[in-house]
């Protein structure tokens, strides 16, 4: 099984610098293989919290290198939820990979557990009657210390639906859990990786080493 890696991350942090300074970054330093895959980038200012600043993947397997170089700028650049990531904010940046492994169809809304799965939810929008579907990655409902209940309840507002939460409505969804590996990379330690391997510190167009 692929595992998310340093080099993973420092693949989608070459390929935002890359985008920056439009050239191409250089070739990955992992094989190619086909699995789901996201990418999350936040921001870290004076020392404080990491704050989202953009999450995009896939749910369905895809090439891992042409995934990574897609969704580091998809992320990064058209989150619908934030801003595009400038490049002045790349010092204080820190990218996430995930890899997405062994997905269960669940018996219900309830069979998962927080801190180990990521959750897929489908259901029907009883005031449109049109499906919706939305995802939470393993570590989302973890870290902002929700119980099942409230992160499924999250997870219907993400998808769009802003009827009333019932537990009839609850019980109609169709759940999929799967985990992940992930990988996390501060902007200081790619700029050391890349001194290290390739003798230079990576320079952008307009910012400051």
């Amino acid at each position: 099984m692929v595992s998310a890696n340093r080099e993973m991350a420092v693949y989608c942090f070459d390929t935002l610098v890359a985008h920056y300074n439009k050239e191409q970054p250089p070739p990955p330093a992992f094989d190619e293989g086909e699995h789901p895959l996201f990418v999350t980038w936040k921001k870290v200012v004076n020392g404080g919290e990491p704050r989202l600043r953009g999450c995009i993947g896939t749910l369905e397997a895809r090439c891992i290198i042409n995934g990574f170089k897609d969704y580091a700028l998809t992320s990064a650049l058209r989150d619908r939820r934030f801003p595009p990531i400038q490049s002045k904010e790349l010092p204080t940046l820190q990218c996430t990979v995930s890899i997405l492994t062994n997905y269960e169809t669940a018996a219900n809304y309830l069979d998962w557990e927080v801190g180990k799965h990521g959750i897929i939810i489908e259901f029907t929008d009883p005031d449109y009657n049109t499906r919706r579907n939305a995802t939470y990655l393993p570590e989302v409902a973890a870290h902002e210390g929700w119980t099942v209940i409230e992160a499924i309840d999250s997870l219907i507002r993400k998808a769009g639906y802003s009827g009333p939460i019932t537990e009839s409505l609850r019980k109609q969804i169709r759940l999929t859990r799967y985990q992940s590996t992930l990988f996390t990379m501060q902007y200081s330690e790619y700029v050391s990786y890349v001194k290290n391997t390739r003798g230079l510190a990576p320079t952008i167009n307009g910012v400051k080493p």
